[in-house]
């Protein structure tokens, strides 16, 4: 008995040696695969700061140069005052936010940036629902972008698609959130973006297409124009009345889903 009794002991004491031996060996595991991972996201965190600190080198120049050139703009028309052609590129005069009517803003928020009064310039919950949705369809079906980033884009960078670029515009925008109001950057992008035809800015675009000050458009006509927004020459109500007509009708249909307008209000507007 006692030799059984010595032989079971001698096990169990050679089992916990072994379980003992298992678990530095784990925990000796766990600290290299911490160890490694630290030392890795430390020269991650080098690189894309290096990389942020090159692109940003050149911001400095960049801004100093924005783009407000424009080509000059001629319009022929008959003897009775009427259009017949239009030549170059026209902005109308600059207009602020607080002028506008608040349907043409809500409209543009709720097309192109609905949280554009919360977020500080980049909105990583916009751009996690865009990124899911491109991965959803596999292709780029939303873009990401703010509207403080897309008039960094127009003011100071080319249309170039490149990763140099988005980060150039990623910067640009924090930048303009710091030094602008919210108002005043709205201001500047509703003034500056393109809305075919070769308008520039609300204004131009609303005497072009409705002969009127785009202080004095209706619910319906902000929507045409908040639709030219995602595709300027495809919307036109110039050129395909048909297609604006139907684009106008998906921006009433976010503005009802943003809270902006009722349902009701909606259905007026589309008669």
């Amino acid at each position: 008995l006692d030799r059984i009794r010595k032989k079971r002991l001698s096990q169990m004491s050679t089992k916990r040696k072994n379980k003992k031996s298992e678990q530095k060996t784990s925990s000796s595991l766990l600290l290299r695969l911490m160890k490694w991972m630290f030392v890795l996201g430390l020269w991650a965190a080098i690189f894309i700061g290096s990389m942020l600190a090159w692109y940003a080198s050149e911001l400095p120049a960049i801004a100093r140069s924005p783009k407000f050139e424009r080509k000059t703009a001629i319009t022929v028309t008959d003897r009775d005052g009427n259009t017949i052609a239009r030549y170059g590129e026209l902005k109308g005069e600059s207009v602020q936010v607080k002028d506008l009517p608040p349907h043409l803003i809500h409209a543009v928020l709720a097309t192109e940036d609905r949280r554009f009064y919360s977020h500080f310039g980049i909105d990583p919950i916009g751009l996690s629902r865009a990124v899911a949705a491109n991965l959803l369809k596999g292709r780029v079906a939303q873009g990401g972008s703010t509207i403080t980033q897309q008039l960094a884009k127009n003011l100071f960078l080319s249309q170039e698609r490149t990763y140099k670029r988005k980060v150039q515009e990623a910067l640009l925008a924090l930048w303009l959130e710091h030094e602008l109001s919210k108002d005043e950057i709205l201001s500047a992008y509703l003034n500056r973006v393109y809305l075919g035809s070769g308008a520039y800015g609300v204004e131009a675009a609303s005497r072009i297409y409705f002969n009127k000050s785009a202080t004095k458009i209706n619910l319906w006509e902000s929507a045409i124009l908040a639709g030219l927004l995602k595709a300027p020459s495809r919307y036109s109500p110039t050129n395909s009345p048909e297609r604006s007509a139907e684009r106008a009708k998906v921006v009433l249909s976010v503005m009802v889903d943003a809270k902006y307008i009722t349902q009701k209000e909606a259905d007026n507007a589309k008669t």
